[in-house]
């Protein structure tokens, strides 16, 4: 589907309120992820009769976009370590390669108990622990933090490349929880292993032809816009906002996934 059929089939108006929904979406990713939260069920309502893995390789277009932009700004002001960088990003793009994959011979309704009751359990740790991810609360040897950065990387690099929304935010958490990260810092690691597995997926969707180009161009457009402006305020803000705004998205994740487990048909 090229883009003028799209415009011919949803209208002016519907692709607007996308590409606006696209804006708000990178402003959420660059904080603390979760942008597919809003991108991918205004897909999905507004573009019904495309096939879903069509939705996922169109939305990682406009995703990936928009975290580059994030990345390289967090990059000019947080220190990486590059041994665990790299160690959790091949772990991640490696698994997200395999997650998309196996896209079109799994039923995702099948893990969604399963993500519903770890956000859960996330959102109730992370309210008792008020000064969680306010400062760095580890300080591990650097074998044990690729160790478990690599552990982090396989199992949301595969959610990733399987299903997706809120990946960057489950990054957030496992770098703040067990790595012992600063909420900001935690942002910072997200955002460029959240690209490389945006990569690894998008190799299998483009391959299968699983991209509406016109459509994604547009739509990263306005997701780098949204990334711009959300990093700027991260970064003026501090951890107490990224905290805030993590919070609240878990929340919409919780909802979304209890709709989906109690109240779905499908």
């Amino acid at each position: 589907m090229n883009l003028e059929q799209l415009i011919t089939d949803i209208g002016y108006a519907k692709l607007l309120l996308i590409l606006i929904l696209n804006f708000v979406a990178g402003f959420i990713d660059s904080v603390v992820g979760g942008g597919g939260l809003i991108t991918i069920p205004a897909l999905l309502i507004n573009l019904p009769k495309t096939p879903i893995a069509t939705i996922f390789g169109t939305n990682k277009i406009a995703a990936l976009s928009g975290t580059s932009v994030a990345a390289f700004q967090y990059a000019k002001r947080i220190k990486f370590d590059y041994k665990l960088l790299l160690a959790v990003v091949f772990f991640a793009s490696v698994s997200s390669f395999v997650g998309a994959k196996l896209v079109s011979y799994i039923n995702v309704n099948t893990f969604k108990p399963i993500i519903l009751v770890i956000l859960i359990l996330i959102t109730i740790y992370t309210l008792i622990k008020k000064d969680l991810g306010s400062v760095q609360t580890k300080s591990l040897e650097l074998r044990k933090k690729i160790l478990y950065g690599s552990l982090i990387g396989l199992l949301v690099g595969f959610y990733d490349g399987f299903f997706g929304p809120g990946t960057g935010s489950f990054l957030i958490l496992g770098f703040v929880l067990i790595l012992g990260f600063e909420f900001v810092q935690a942002s910072a690691y997200a955002k460029v292993i959240n690209c490389f597995t945006n990569i690894s997926a998008l190799v299998v969707f483009i391959r299968q032809g699983n991209v509406i180009w016109g459509l994604a161009i547009l739509m990263a457009a306005f997701n780098i816009l949204g990334n711009i402006v959300g990093t700027r305020i991260a970064f003026k803000k501090g951890n107490k906002f990224v905290r805030i705004v993590f919070l609240i998205i878990v929340t919409l994740m919780i909802i979304r996934y209890s709709n989906d487990v109690f109240f779905s048909a499908g």
